[in-house]
């Protein structure tokens, strides 16, 4: 596929957008219209008063015209196992709840595929919180480390790895900071951070020496490894919660109606600054949050403080320099536009990804970025609320601003009702189009004798990626386990067993989480990629992978940071649906070095590397397209 211009620099003055551009976003609007005439937002109805319960109406939306289909593909089963006791996992999630129901503990925790003794296969890593001060009970409430021996069975080695850490943890990161070849973690709590070095299957911990810890009353979340400054190392970029303390919890009196003490909502706290650490090369990171416009401490922290809890770095305008986009709950979103000079410009509004359709912010959580189309245009899932629809904000001919596109797309009505944290975009049946899952739960346990409609244990969502249908994403029926009602929290996925196809881990707030193997049986051919770059990022995160078979092109990124708190696989899977032979294989390296692979046969794992004296260009303009 020919190479797209690159998108200019915009300002703040607005581009004449085209009619077909018109035309989509008044659909956008009238269609959505139909959902908000009968849909009542309720953030839990907390507050400092008795809430107001208002009916929630089920609205089916008009479907978008299309040409009609002699025939419209059927929508298949896509059946997930639960193997979770027969894998050897067996972690529990700890919240440390007691009682006075604590904001905190509802908020939790991440998960992690990465291959830590590098032996090629995908193990497993889930973070924890823990009992409260002053109310430890028996329950070893750790992180938890399993080693895959290739097949999908997992050995517990935390001990071994010196990963036995008792903080009261959120989210985590994978990235091989120090360029080493060794992947290395970064783990978010509610206070100070840790930076783990992996010295060659036990880690480290390098905080205090790296400067990456954070404030001590920080509440970190989301957090990516990324080249922002394209110096080849990879920087950190740390997303932060809101401001909290225990006593400004308990003095607020959160209260739902029947139930007596809730959980408290975000906005009735501030929101804090996000933090971005630049990787000095040498082992040691700088704060430049407030020099990048990310945030920081002090005055100037205000305008930028979100209330962050999910982040995707993308390249949203091709310009060759990795953006952020931010899900901020009950703020407005964030676009972290990144100028190429060391700085970011916020322009979350400007683009359309800040707000909903009816220009209001969301309980945003969970965050993807994908060509899920396989064209040019970039679609950022975003996983919101209960009665707030999820969004997916959408390019138009592959430049933005974005649309929100859920309605059209066909995520609209069927996602409404769910209170979605972890999501993101995969190829579940390897038909060569990504579908998306999302994890579900609710917060507070006895929610349904308030709201009929909700409940605390909620099914997973996947849908079907359809070429043919009304509607693109369709709801899969036949998706066996994955539909259990579960606390869902941290979502992620990579290929435990080595059949192909991509397997699911999903959290559970104060539960045992569980991992699921994909059992489809479409017969579909598939391609996995590892990249070897050079060093320091020699796994090449942020390059660019464009593989095009039957005429048809695919995009991604290489990427890990994505859903809630989590971290998927580093290899990169294509289905291939019924082709046998791969056409074309472009590498973007980081730099912008372009590779052109021979892709010797399908269904099997190939490991790319660098070309020996593959230099990047000197003047290139880089491509639109972005995975």
């Amino acid at each position: 596929m020919a190479e797209e211009p690159a998108v200019k620099r915009r300002t703040h003055t607005p581009l004449t957008p085209g009619e077909a551009r018109v035309r989509r976003a008044l659909y956008i609007t009238l269609a959505a219209a139909l959902l908000v005439a009968g849909a009542a937002a309720v953030y839990l109805g907390l507050g400092g008063g008795e809430p107001v319960e208002e009916p929630v109406m089920e609205m089916q939306p008009a479907p978008p015209p299309a040409t009609v289909s002699a025939a419209v593909p059927a929508v298949p089963a896509i059946p997930f196992t639960d193997i979770t006791a027969a894998a050897g996992i067996d972690f529990v999630h700890v919240n440390g709840a007691y009682g006075e129901r604590l904001m905190p503990e509802t908020i939790g925790s991440g998960v992690a595929f990465l291959d830590y003794d590098d032996d090629g296969d995908q193990d497993l890593l889930f973070i924890n919180s823990r009992p409260w001060p002053g109310r430890d009970g028996a329950m070893d409430a750790r992180h938890a480390l399993y080693a895959n021996d290739g097949h999908g069975n997992f050995t517990d080695v935390t001990e071994a790895a010196g990963l036995a850490f008792r903080d009261y943890g959120m989210g985590v990161a994978v990235g091989d900071y120090d360029g080493d070849g060794r992947v290395d973690i970064y783990l978010t709590n509610l206070g100070p951070n840790r930076l783990l070095r992996n010295t060659g299957g036990r880690f480290v911990d390098e905080t205090a020496a790296a400067g990456v810890a954070g404030g001590e009353r920080d509440w970190g979340t989301a957090a990516a490894f990324f080249d922002y400054d394209g110096d080849g190392d990879l920087d950190l970029f740390v997303a932060n919660y809101v401001e909290w303390s225990r006593e400004d919890d308990l003095a607020i009196g959160f209260r739902l109606t029947g139930l007596g003490r809730a959980y408290g909502a975000p906005n009735h706290f501030r929101g804090a600054p996000s933090r971005l650490y630049r990787n000095d090369g040498d082992g040691t990171f700088t704060d430049v949050s407030r020099d990048a416009g990310i945030g920081g401490d002090g005055p100037a922290a205000g305008s930028t403080a979100g209330k962050a809890l999910g982040v995707v770095p993308v390249d949203y305008d091709g310009d060759g320099y990795l953006d952020l986009v931010v899900a901020n709950d009950t703020v407005q979103n964030f676009l972290y536009h990144n100028q190429g000079d060391g700085r970011f410009e916020e322009v979350g509004a400007f683009e359309g990804v800040a707000f909903d359709r009816n220009g209001r912010s969301t309980g945003a959580m969970g965050i993807d970025a994908a060509h899920f189309r396989n064209d040019a245009d970039l679609g950022i899932a975003i996983g919101n609320f209960a009665n707030e629809m999820s969004s997916l904000f959408v390019t138009a001919d592959g430049r933005a601003p974005f649309a929100d596109e859920a309605t059209l797309e066909g995520l609209g009505a069927a996602t409404r009702l769910a209170l979605t944290f972890g999501v993101f975009f995969f190829d579940a049946d390897l038909d060569g189009r990504l579908d998306l899952l999302q994890a579900n739960g609710h917060l507070e346990h006895e929610i349904n004798r308030v709201q009929p409609s909700q409940h605390y244990a909620q099914p997973a969502q996947l849908f079907w990626n359809c070429d043919g249908c009304p509607a693109r994403f369709q709801p899969v029926a036949g998706a066996g386990d994955l539909y259990r009602p579960l606390v869902g929290r941290g979502a992620a996925y990579a290929d435990i067993d080595g059949d192909g196809d991509l397997d699911v881990v999903i959290t559970q707030n104060g539960r045992a989480a569980r991992l699921f193997r994909n059992d489809q049986e479409r017969g579909h051919h598939w391609l996995r990629l590892r990249l070897e770059g050079a060093a320091p990022n020699r796994d090449a995160m942020g390059a660019r992978l464009e593989l095009t078979a039957q005429g048809v092109t695919q995009y991604r990124r290489v990427m890990p940071t994505r859903s809630y708190l989590s971290q998927v696989e580093l290899p990169v899977t294509f289905g291939l649906g019924d082709a046998s032979t791969v056409e074309s294989l472009v590498v973007t390296w980081p730099d912008g070095a372009r590779q052109t692979v021979a892709v010797p046969g399908v269904d099997r794992l190939l490991v790319v590397r660098r070309a020996p004296g593959l230099e990047a260009p000197q003047a290139a303009a880089p491509a639109a397209v972005d995975p």
